[in-house]
């Protein structure tokens, strides 16, 4: 049976290094240097795009829309920075800027949908696990499991109500504290742990319905 592992915490030195690098940024914009602000900003960048990407795909569902979806976010906090607060981390602020930027893309690939159906899915076919299992140290076997298991979870967590899925992706994925998925959605603690834990009830029922199945 797949079971819902728990999400690595963000790490301490991590956070530190975003506030001395978000200080060394208003510094910079206030002396008017702002070309080394953009630059100490490219920082942040590197730091938070993979995670970034994730959370973008999450909500877009498509690999290109996400990272216009991070690109464009990117560049809305860089513009926006003066309105950085430090009572909560830079990765808090900027991802509720990308995820209001993800809604805001969804809502007008909705509108542009009414009018223009979305092109039919092209399927060019799985890559060949032979392949996909070069350098990385497992046989094709393991790889073929370790695509299935994926799947699978993948599977399950497009069942789970939107809300459920979110608050379930940013805590036990991203490692965000409750607080800290209250800031980026809009909800109150309580609610997020209620919603997370009907998220993890319903992925264990759906994910031992499938492990049933195939004993």
């Amino acid at each position: 049976m797949s079971r819902v592992g728990h999400p690595a915490p963000v790490p301490a030195i991590g956070r530190e290094a975003d506030a001395c690098t978000t200080a060394a940024i208003k510094a910079l914009a206030e002396a008017g240097r702002h070309d080394e602000a953009r630059e100490q900003f490219a920082e942040l960048v590197l730091r938070h795009q993979r995670r970034a990407s994730r959370i973008a795909l999450h909500y877009m569902r498509d690999a290109a829309e996400a990272d216009e979806a991070v690109q464009d976010a990117f560049l809305r906090a860089f513009r926006h920075f003066g309105g950085f607060r430090d009572d909560l981390p830079f990765e808090v602020w900027f991802t509720r800027i990308l995820i209001n930027g993800c809604l805001d893309r969804i809502k007008a690939r909705g509108r542009r949908e009414r009018w223009f159906p979305p092109r039919p899915h092209v399927d060019f076919g799985s890559p060949d696990p032979i392949e996909a299992a070069a350098g990385t140290g497992r046989t094709p076997e393991e790889a073929l499991l370790g695509r299935e298991r994926c799947r699978l979870i993948a599977s399950a967590l497009r069942q789970l109500p939107e809300r459920q899925r979110v608050v379930f992706l940013l805590s036990q994925v991203e490692g965000y504290s409750s607080r800290e998925v209250g800031a980026l959605t809009g909800l109150n603690e309580s609610t997020v742990r209620v919603h997370l834990f009907r998220a993890v009830r319903k992925l264990r029922r759906l994910l031992g319905d499938v492990a049933g199945r195939q004993d």
